[in-house]
């Protein structure tokens, strides 16, 4: 049976954050996308966590939002709790993070899905492609239906080949539904589709904690988080009006396991599935066990414990993640204060899948086997909702453009943070589930989340998947803030004149007669935008009300007062408008204080890659003693490359860790070349004094 739907464009399979984000981006390039999804009710599910962002991931969502994604106007919408983590740190590596009402995220996405224009949501599971040669031409329903399509979007998250673990049981699920212990069916027949036109495929793991009745907690004696007051909205189309929900917002609770948390989970490690204690799963989510285990000498961890909704006494324990017996898992719940008397709403799981290789796929997101066939998502090795939408609105964008035969949008590794991703996957691929942090970022001093539109709102234009509105908005803020930035820069005082309006910062040089203009200023550490703009118009008001007084008794028949009031009331008028809009002024400020450490790192990275045939020396010990700033994981993991060019190829490893490599390499050739220039100079002074003495 043949299903014509009008001549589809583009059919996307599977409705989590990569299809979701994939299917409206392709609708927006203006071809005729099909959403193919197991059940229209659960697109859009917070399958694990109820929460959206963070670290890396926060700026990703900014990111997905700029190109006009959906992800970060849907979490201000559902939002209930909002943090803007490492607020002590520089804008660099800021991020935002939400937690969501379950209900209302899924509900909010789902809306947005309906209301796109050139998009078409159905049920059905695809098991088979329809190739035209090397080049795919529809996709098979397991009821035998064909949907023909000029290009396919897999993105079947955890559902290929997928496996669940409670204890000793095992069954074949690409995930549980939430509100019952049914199941939903995993995706074989497209595993075999992809192992049959011999794409490279092999197995991750990931796990979801128990969720509990909130009900039976010990709230009083727990620590608590509120949410931040007034919440920063993860889209920039939020900037003014906010976020929906921000009347409601709610606080989590912080628990902590203990010593006797950790004898309940190593005692039981035998009752754990084999996958989950020796599989591959998130290096950076890991389980309790793997936690217990990698870290004998901790005597705690913590757990957040996070309400799923507003109308739910449901919560999720944030890192209690482990697939033990469910009776094992009440005993580790209950072993910690607060949680005596907890219930198990339903236990936690583990679940195993198929994923292909990200080497097989070219920058755009499409396979280099199958023209048209391009893969989001989990299947492509990554973990996380965040880095899922990432590649769904490059996959789905790709997707809609090449049946159009428009060029293909790349975003480049200097220009977001999903652009590293994506390199990171395709030239370096991955053996465990990829997380974005703002280390894996050269440019991450350029790649910051406040600024993500000014980076990326442009290029989505031009590939036709941002919209009129939103384009309008984001020049407008650029606006706002080329124009601040201006004014900064053209505004010098001396450094005296700065101190005398109350702006002190300490200088290298003697400060007398010395200038600098207002962004120069900034750029001081624990000095503020806030700070020196409130200084200079307090300057400009004390200049306007020194002039108007002067005025007053100036002589009324010379035309002299008329004018000085004039003076006077531009000064006051000038001094209210040297400041910059709230929406620019983050962007505003770390421009200015990056200014000059952008220059360095630009640099830095160019003389790294002119010098990657450098050989790296044999002998070099890979310990936390000779490169004390790279990571146990990057130790690990450098295997003893022969040249900077091979460590670039090793997943996992840092630029930051690449450069420090390189300056630590050159730095020993150096002193290696001085020693033996001192023992040749030494030795010919002593040949010089044997002979004389002969």
């Amino acid at each position: 049976m043949s299903t014509s739907l009008g001549g589809v464009d583009v059919v996307v399979i599977g409705g989590g954050h990569a299809g979701c984000e994939a299917a409206a981006a392709s609708a927006r390039t203006g071809a005729r996308t099909v959403l193919l999804t197991q059940k229209k009710d659960t697109i859009g599910e917070l399958s694990c966590n109820p929460s959206i962002g963070g670290i890396g991931k926060g700026h990703l969502v900014r990111e997905v939002d700029a190109l006009d994604g959906l992800m970060g106007r849907v979490i201000d919408e559902a939002g209930i709790h909002f943090r803007m983590l490492n607020q002590r740190k520089g804008p660099a590596v800021r991020g935002p993070r939400a937690q969501a009402d379950r209900d209302i995220y899924r509900s909010t996405m789902q809306a947005f899905l309906q209301q796109q224009p050139n998009l078409e949501i159905m049920e059905g599971s695809a098991e088979d492609l329809l190739l035209d040669g090397d080049a795919v031409r529809g996709v098979v329903c397991a009821d035998g239906a064909e949907i023909a399509a000029r290009a396919v979007v897999i993105t079947t998250g955890t559902f290929l080949r997928g496996k669940c673990y409670i204890g000793d049981r095992w069954y074949w699920a690409g995930r549980h539904l939430r509100d019952s212990a049914e199941t939903e069916p995993p995706s074989v027949g497209l595993a075999e589709t992809l192992e049959r036109f011999a794409f490279p495929l092999a197995r991750l793991k990931t796990g979801t904690p128990p969720r509990i009745d909130g009900n039976t907690i010990d709230w009083g004696v727990l620590d608590t988080q509120p949410s931040e007051v007034p919440p920063s909205p993860f889209s920039y189309m939020n900037a003014v009006r906010g976020v929906a929900l921000a009347d409601r917002l709610i606080a989590c609770g912080k628990a902590y396991t203990n010593a006797e948390t950790h004898r309940i989970v190593m005692e039981s490690a035998h009752l754990l599935p084999a996958p989950s204690r020796d599989g591959v799963g998130p290096r950076y989510c890991p389980s309790l066990y793997k936690k217990c285990e990698r870290f004998p000498d901790r005597t705690q961890h913590l757990s957040w414990l996070e309400p799923e909704g507003l109308n739910t006494n449901v919560v999720y324990p944030n890192g209690l993640s482990g697939p033990f017996p469910e009776e094992v898992q009440l005993r580790i719940l209950r072993s910690m204060r607060g949680l005596e008397a907890v219930e198990i709403v339903r236990p936690g799981y583990d679940v195993e899948y198929d994923y292909v290789q990200p080497t097989s796929l070219h920058h755009t997101l499409e396979t280099k086997r199958i023209g048209g066939l391009f893969l989001a998502g989990q299947i492509c090795g990554t973990t996380g909702y965040e880095e899922a939408a990432a590649q769904g609105i490059v996959a789905g964008a790709n997707a809609g453009l090449k049946v159009q035969a428009r060029p293909s949008m790349v975003i480049g590794r200097d220009e977001a943070y999903i652009g590293v991703l994506i390199d990171d996957l395709v030239t370096r691929g991955t053996d465990e589930p990829y997380r974005m942090f703002t280390s894996r970022a050269e440019y991450r001093l350029s790649l910051r989340q406040d600024n993500a539109d000014l980076r990326l709102t442009e290029k989505g234009r031009q590939a036709g998947i941002v919209g009129a509105e939103r384009y309008e908005v984001m020049q407008e803020r650029r606006g706002d803030v080329e124009e601040s930035v201006a004014r900064l820069m053209g505004t010098v005082r001396t450094i005296d004149a700065w101190g005398t309006m109350g702006i002190h910062f300490e200088t290298a040089k003697s400060s007398e007669g010395r200038k600098k203009s207002a962004a120069e200023v900034i750029a001081c550490p624990d000095v503020t935008l806030q700070q020196v703009e409130a200084a200079l118009n307090m300057a400009s008001l004390n200049a306007a009300s020194d002039t108007l007084q002067a005025a007053r008794h100036a002589p009324g028949d010379s035309g002299v007062a008329t004018a000085m009031a004039e003076a006077a009331a531009e000064g006051i008028a000038a001094a209210g408008a040297a400041r910059t809009p709230a929406w620019a002024a983050e962007t505003v400020e770390a421009q200015c204080k990056y200014a000059n450490y952008v220059t360095r790192q630009v640099k830095e990275m160019e003389t790294w890659r002119r010098n990657q045939d450098l050989r790296i020396p044999a002998d070099i010990q890979y310990t936390h003693e000779e490169l004390p700033p790279v990571s146990a994981e990057e130790l690990e993991k450098a295997v003893r490359p022969t040249t900077f060019a091979a460590a670039g190829q090793i997943s996992g490893l840092t630029p930051n860790s690449l450069v420090y490599l390189y300056h630590y390499v050159t730095k020993r050739g150096r002193n290696r070349d001085q020693a033996r220039a001192k023992e040749v100079v030494t030795h010919h002074f002593m040949e010089q004094e044997e002979a004389a003495t002969v």
